[in-house]
């Protein structure tokens, strides 16, 4: 192999089987067609390759690496991306990471605005990634799951929006003065200064070259790696009218033909820029409400912590909680971290989890999870797993997961978007030359507007977003009513579904207990119902509550509560008017002397 074309490429590597012989994975990978040379770094974990790029690709490596019976170490990491605006944007960030050394993958999402990159630590790194999507004309804003990562993916989008919202107020100012000085007919009472052709020169340009500069730094971009985009649309547009207009307004007799007099377009310039910037103005808000789900499960983990160190009771950020620690729940608490109960009993309510809106019993050795809810209970419980391990991080990560997954038909679009600009530009000029040689007088005014229309009306904006916000907006709803949804791919396939089978009846109610039935042989069902609900009126329990809306529904005076004991997991003890009343389980009832049969 000529020495030139030679590369030396570092892989981690780890070997799961220790019955595995590292020689077998030399010989395996200087078998490969293109490796010169494969040498294992055991103090490293790693094997040192030598290739020839042209014959051989780090995939092929990889492969090689597993069938040998061990495993290439790879990462994932996601990252927030900023400055994309239609579907031919995603195809160039996903090229722009692919570019990099190492990179295995690259998974773009429009609406999130979001790219999930697998590839090998060794050889690609964040500031590489960063560079190479920043010469794109894009920008990496930052990595996704970080700490207050949804703190700081707020913030920018929120001053993105005011951004946007100030361009849009002064912008529209400057335009509506352009359209009213543009259309004496319609707006006879103008002052004639405003009707000035260089007047409305002076008033375009601000719009045309401050507001709309986003327009030509992105298309500037890509035509440095010769691609094009939306941007590449708007800027060649409205630069048309802008400059044609221009022309107009300094030498109007080069383009006046026979009697008929040019005109200015400044308005269709400004105008444009315009309906372009109040969509994307709109496209935020709308990005920001959709990602209100995925805040609103973070939020239900409590912000602090009551943790038991050196036998002193402190209250501690969540985040601070480490595995191992103590920590105590007191009624009505909600749940920090993830852990097993070492003293105490209760009732927890796992709906948050599970779909089922009973409260469950926990007992010492019970597991419980983070933002679950306690009822009654003072109880103690050691942590296990904390931060972004815990049970609702988990589900925080499915839902975050299937928001950036891509649905079939979504990458049919983003095929179909890299070749949709190019064709949408080549069938402009080719208006415009139709126009030129073929329309009316002035044949040059005409070829100019209608090849203006073609690129402004061409804009690929909902052929890239729609089945993006439609998966966003699908998930996040999902996740507010309890349903996760795992992959864009199984949404899409969701509507041919035509059974469903549920295992748990709890999972499909409403979520609030109901009394249904009230059956009793000593007394009457009013009085047991009375007598029920004057114990419970004083209960948070879902039943408690479900039998004293019952009693309240029937009209049932319920007299007031002297005394009350509760009993976790068991049941309640009241007093009233004399008489002492007990509601629980059967265990409850035997223990108090009650009969049950």
């Amino acid at each position: 192999m000529p020495a030139k074309t030679a590369k030396t490429i570092i892989l981690p590597i780890s070997n799961p089987n220790p019955l595995r012989e590292e020689i077998d994975l030399v010989e395996a990978l200087q078998s490969l067609d293109g490796v010169s040379n494969a040498i294992l770094q055991e103090e490293s974990s790693s094997a040192e390759i030598t290739i020839e790029p042209t014959r051989t690709s780090i995939p092929t490596l990889l492969k090689a690496i597993e069938n040998s019976g061990f495993k290439a170490q790879t990462e994932e990491i996601t990252l927030n991306i900023g400055g994309m605006t239609c579907a031919a944007c995603v195809v160039h960030v996903e090229n722009a990471l692919t570019e990099v050394e190492g990179v295995l993958s690259a998974n773009v999402n429009l609406a999130t605005e979001q790219a999930r990159v697998h590839y090998v630590p060794t050889m690609a790194t964040l500031p590489a990634l960063t560079a190479n999507v920043d010469d794109f004309g894009y920008t990496v804003e930052g990595i996704a799951g970080d700490a207050d990562s949804g703190d700081q993916d707020r913030l920018a989008r929120t001053s993105e929006i005011k951004a946007l919202r100030k361009k849009l107020a002064i912008g529209s100012v400057f335009g509506l003065l352009v359209i009213l000085g543009s259309f004496k007919s319609l707006f006879p009472w103008v002052p004639s200064p405003l009707q000035n052709w260089f007047t409305l020169w002076v008033l375009a340009t601000p719009v045309q070259f401050w507001i709309g500069w986003q327009f030509y730094t992105s298309a500037w971009a890509g035509l440095k790696h010769k691609t094009t985009n939306m941007n590449t649309l708007i800027a060649l547009g409205t630069s048309v009218a802008y400059l044609y207009s221009a022309v107009v307004t300094v030498s109007p007799e080069l383009l006046t033909v026979g009697t008929t007099t040019a005109h200015v377009y400044f308005d269709t310039a400004v105008m444009i820029t315009m309906f372009i910037l109040a969509g994307r103005y709109l496209e935020a808000r709308a990005k920001g409400r959709t990602s209100e789900a995925i805040r609103g499960l973070m939020q239900l983990q409590p912000s602090t912590a009551f943790v038991l160190r050196n036998n002193q009771e402190i209250e501690v950020s969540s985040q601070e909680v480490i595995p191992g620690d103590t920590i105590v729940i007191r009624p009505g608490n909600r749940i920090p971290v993830d852990g097993v109960i070492i003293n105490g009993t209760s009732s927890i309510d796992e709906s948050m989890l599970t779909g089922e809106s009973l409260p469950v019993h926990k007992s010492v050795d019970s597991p419980v999870f983070a933002a679950t809810i306690n009822y009654d209970g003072l109880f103690r419980f050691r942590a296990t797993k904390v931060g972004a391990e815990t049970a609702l991080y988990q589900i925080i990560k499915l839902v975050q997961d299937a928001q950036g997954s891509k649905a079939p038909v979504q990458r049919i679009a983003d095929r179909v978007s890299s070749y949709f600009i190019p064709s949408v530009i080549f069938i402009a000029l080719a208006t415009f030359g139709v126009w030129f040689f073929a329309g009316p007088d002035p044949t040059l005014t005409y070829s100019l507007l209608n090849m203006v229309a073609v690129l402004v009306i061409a804009c690929p904006c909902a052929l890239g977003l729609a089945t993006p916000t439609a998966i966003m907006v699908g998930t996040s709803k999902g996740a507010e009513s309890g349903i996760l949804i795992r992959t864009a791919e199984a949404l899409e396939l969701s509507r041919n579904v035509d059974t469903i089978v549920l295992d748990k009846t709890g999972t499909i109610t409403t979520g609030t207990p109901q009394v249904t039935d009230v059956r009793s042989d000593l007394i009457s069902t009013e009085a047991l119902l009375r007598l029920a609900a004057t114990a419970e009126q004083g209960s948070e329990h879902p039943l408690g509550t479900a039998i004293t809306a019952a009693a309240q529904g029937q009209n049932i005076t319920i007299p007031e509560v002297e005394e009350f004991i509760a009993t976790p997991g068991k049941g309640i003890t009241a007093a009233s008017q004399g008489t002492l009343i007990h509601v629980g389980n059967a265990t409850f009832m035997e223990e108090e002397n009650c009969k049950t049969d």
